[in-house]
C-alpha cells in the first residue's frame, strides 16, 4: 500500500482512461490520491453530441466533469495548475518543475503517475510529463518517490520494451467506466458509437474491456 499517491496529467480526463482503474485501486485501499491537472482542457475539439458546451463555456464544464469524475474515482485531493491548453510545452521548464516540486515536498508521495516525457504523443503529455520528471531530479536520491510514466506512442516499447507495471483493474472496471461516463462532453459521442459497434460485435466488445481492464506504465529510471 502507497503513503500518498499523486497524479500529474496536463488534461480533465487523462487521469481517467489513462489511470482511472489504478487510481480507484489505490483510494479503494485506503490510500490518499491528489490529481494536479494543467489545463482545463479548453482547446478540446469535442462539445458534446448533441453539443451542449460552446468554446466559451468548455473550461466550466471540463472543470465540473473532472470534479464529478474525482468523486467517482476517490480522488478527495484536486490541485489545477491553471495552465493554457495545448501551450505547455512552452512554459518555462524549470518554474513549472519548481512549482510541481512544491506539491511533492508538501504531500510526500511514495508514488507519482505522469505521462513518459516523448512517449505520449500529445505536446502537454510530452512536456508536463518532463516537468515532472523535473521536479522529482530536484530531489535528493533518497527523497524521490517512485514515478511511474504511461506511455503510449507507436514506438514506446520498440524503444523502451516492455512496461514495467501492468495493473489488473477488472476488479474497479465500473468505476473506471463510470468516470469516462463523467466526462460526458469528450465521451459520450464515443461510447455511443462503441456501443453501437459492440451490438454488432459482442467480441469487439470483450476485446476492449480485456484491452482497458490493464494499465500499463514504466518505471522511470533517473540517470544520477
Amino acid at each position: 500500500m502507497e503513503r500518498h499517491v499523486l497524479v500529474v496529467f496536463p488534461h480533465p480526463d487523462d487521469e481517467t482512461f489513462s489511470s482511472g482503474g489504478t487510481i480507484a485501486m489505490h483510494t479503494q485501499a485506503g490510500t490518499p490520491v491528489t490529481y494536479v491537472c494543467g489545463t482545463l482542457g479548453e482547446m478540446g475539439r469535442n462539445m458534446g453530441k448533441p453539443f451542449f458546451a460552446t468554446r466559451e463555456s468548455l473550461p466550466q464544464v471540463r472543470e465540473q466533469e473532472l470534479r464529478e469524475a474525482c468523486q467517482v474515482l476517490g480522488i478527495r485531493d484536486l490541485r489545477l495548475l491553471g495552465l493554457r491548453d495545448k501551450t505547455v510545452e512552452f512554459e518555462d521548464r524549470e518554474a513549472l518543475a519548481e512549482r510541481i516540486r512544491d506539491i511533492i515536498l508538501e504531500l510526500k508521495p511514495s508514488l507519482i503517475i505522469t505521462h513518459y516525457p516523448g512517449f505520449a504523443v500529445h505536446p502537454d503529455h510530452n512536456a508536463l510529463g518532463a516537468a515532472t520528471v523535473r521536479a522529482v531530479e530536484m530531489l535528493p536520491k533518497d527523497q524521490r518517490p517512485t514515478v511511474h510514466c504511461s506511455a503510449f506512442s507507436r514506438d514506446a516499447r520498440e524503444k523502451l520494451g516492455d512496461p514495467d507495471v501492468i495493473n489488473d483493474v477488472r476488479a474497479v472496471f465500473d468505476i473506471k467506466m463510470a468516470a469516462i461516463r463523467a466526462h460526458r462532453s469528450q465521451s459520450e459521442a464515443m461510447l455511443k458509437n462503441l456501443e453501437e459497434q459492440f451490438a454488432k460485435n459482442p467480441d469487439a466488445a470483450r476485446r476492449m474491456e480485456a484491452e482497458r481492464s490493464k494499465e500499463a506504465y514504466y518505471t522511470y529510471r533517473f540517470a544520477d
